[in-house]
């Protein structure tokens, strides 16, 4: 595989993506898994535009199951005995949480959507993007749903973090 695969900037790329896949999906759903599959290996499949454009492709894995609530034991446990083969670079776990911002004393929690990748290597991200409140919206004008805030930083979610890295050194045999 090529090393543009396993850089922060691609996965940065496919995060993004991701981001976006998500905030077209609407609010209100369920987590959401995706493989990273290289490029490369994807391109006969794919349109050339597109091979181009990317190391990695985001593969949405359906098979979730609906009863899983984000950020939840379930969720967890069903994270913890994926084992992905050696073709998938990384995995992305999207999912809505409530946050509540530690550097504002007082803050209630609020809605927002928590973005976990890792790439096989060094590679992770974590990004957050809150739900806009109504006075947001109302202040912001007609488009604001389709406005996207990020935050993220180092050892945002740790936890989900070693589980997601965990599903890429676990060998699919041990399951």
């Amino acid at each position: 595989m090529n090393a543009d695969v396993f850089s922060p900037q691609a996965l940065n790329k496919a995060m993004l993506e991701a981001v976006d896949f998500i905030h077209a999906e609407g609010w209100d759903r369920g987590p959401t898994l995706f493989a990273l599959v290289p490029t490369d290996l994807l391109v006969d499949n794919l349109d050339t535009e597109d091979a181009d454009d990317s190391p990695l492709t985001l593969v949405v894995q359906d098979n979730i199951p609906d009863n899983l609530l984000p950020g939840s034991e379930a969720l967890g446990d069903y994270i913890s005995r994926l084992a992905w083969p050696s073709e998938v670079a990384g995995v992305v776990l999207a999912q809505e949480i409530m946050f509540t911002d530690s550097s504002v004393p007082g803050s209630d929690p609020r809605p927002a959507r928590l973005f976990s990748g890792v790439l096989r290597g060094e590679a992770e991200l974590t990004l957050l993007q809150l739900r806009p409140t109504e006075e947001e919206l109302a202040e912001r004008g007609p488009f604001a749903e389709d406005e996207i805030e990020l935050r993220g930083g180092p050892g945002v979610a740790p936890g989900v973090i070693t589980a997601l890295r965990y599903t890429l050194e676990a060998e699919p045999e041990d399951f």
